[in-house]
């Protein structure tokens, strides 16, 4: 059985990146039934590791050391690993765009398979080069979002016989549990939205902060729970100027009793019990190239009923309803559409039915076993193909001595 190893950030590392790639990695040994330890290479700012992830053999990758990611590439060929998983998103690698990635890509004599956690329509320099050869060192290249497959074949030349769609994971739905979420949370008697990350500026949460004063007008229970830290790099720029922003914005509305900021990291057990507990999950984002989501993802997985933009990944997730997607920045579409759903108990059951359908084909275990195939399918063709060009040598050579 093949060995994989992963390039990404890793838990206890914060960050949605590193979440994801835990769980795959968690998931896809499930669907193997595989008892070894795939190694991680993890990506670190610093030059090591105070504390690294738990039951794995990792590998420390300096990001702002080029000459490391070369070596990598050597360490990771002299090993016993059969493929490698390459979790590709710009801001983690070290160079401008990244680029120091390519240094590794271009090294490895094992099969690659990347998956892009970003993808431009209209790419410009350097990413789409970086992109582009990133894709030519790939066997696979992995999209969570169907119209990013048609972004690489138009703007990246990216053959379509090498990219496969896999949807973004997400934990199995337990709405029997329901209820005594709510109660542990304090909201049996609110209807709760709720929007879930870290906080950074370009969010929207304004848009749904300046709708809620005719929401409440109509729902006097309604509770909107911003649910995330402030992002680390946010921090360092403005410290928490924009949390204060949404505070003094909150005082300004007369909303105290209507917004609920909690300011820490959530872990994906505590997030579970978060979304399950909420009526309606927000991601009134502005920005709509954005081609993933894993709060989106994590919402609709457990089957939330959503309201968002009509971004791009929430138009593919959501097959481009117009009954769950909302004009970004406009306050009167959102609060509109907020106090219809949370005043119709019968139609807020139709959505939540309709959304939980979608995010069956969702759960980790299914999207492991995506990838275990996928992986198994690259090793043996690798396999199949060295075995041909060996068995091709052995001819030249006995005709050569015939």
């Amino acid at each position: 059985m093949s060995r994989i190893a992963y390039i990404s950030t890793y838990v206890p590392q914060k960050c949605g990146l590193a979440t994801y790639t835990h769980h795959l990695r968690q998931s896809v040994r499930e669907a193997r039934s595989r008892q070894g330890i795939d190694p991680v290479v993890v990506m670190s700012a610093e030059e090591r590791l105070t504390e690294g992830p738990e039951d794995s053999a990792y590998w420390l990758l300096p990001k702002h050391q080029p000459e490391a990611y070369r070596r990598m590439a050597e360490t990771i060929n002299r090993s016993d690993v059969s493929v490698v998983s390459l979790q590709h998103e710009f801001g983690i690698f070290g160079g401008e765009a990244g680029a120091y990635v390519l240094e590794l890509a271009q090294g490895l004599k094992k099969p690659l398979v990347t998956t892009f956690h970003t993808v431009f329509e209209q790419p410009q320099e350097p990413y789409r080069s970086i992109q582009q050869q990133i894709a030519r060192c790939s066997e696979r290249i992995i999209v969570m979002n169907r119209k990013a497959i048609g972004y690489l074949q138009e703007a990246y030349l990216i053959p379509k016989s090498k990219i496969v769609f896999i949807p973004h994971g997400a934990p199995a739905a337990r709405p029997e549990e329901r209820s005594r979420y709510r109660d542990k949370l304090g909201w049996s008697d609110r209807k709760v939205l709720m929007t879930f990350g870290l906080l950074s500026r370009g969010k929207g949460l304004e848009t749904v902060i300046r709708a809620l004063p005719a929401v409440a007008d109509k729902v006097p229970n309604v509770l909107y729970a911003i649910v995330g830290q402030t992002h680390p790099e946010v921090r360092k720029q403005e410290g928490e100027a924009y949390r204060e922003e949404l505070q003094r914005l909150i005082r300004e509305t007369g909303l105290e009793r209507h917004v609920l900021m909690i300011d820490k990291y959530v872990g994906e057990q505590e997030l579970t019990v978060y979304l399950t507990a909420c009526d309606l999950y927000l991601t009134p984002y502005p920005g709509m190239q954005q081609i993933t989501s894993g709060t989106l993802a994590y919402a609709v997985g457990l089957g939330r009923p959503v309201l968002s933009t009509p971004y791009s990944y929430a138009q593919d997730l959501l097959g481009g309803d117009s009954g769950l997607l909302i004009p970004a920045g406009d306050a009167a579409a959102w609060g509109e559409r907020i106090q219809a759903l949370l005043s119709d108990s019968a139609e807020l059951q139709r959505w939540e039915e309709r959304i939980a359908h979608i995010g069956r084909s969702m759960s980790w275990p299914q999207i492991g076993k995506l990838h275990a195939e996928l992986f198994d399918r690259v090793a043996g063709g690798r396999l199949q193909a060295g075995a041909a060009v060996r068995a091709a040598a052995g001819t030249r050579e006995k005709r050569d001595v015939s």
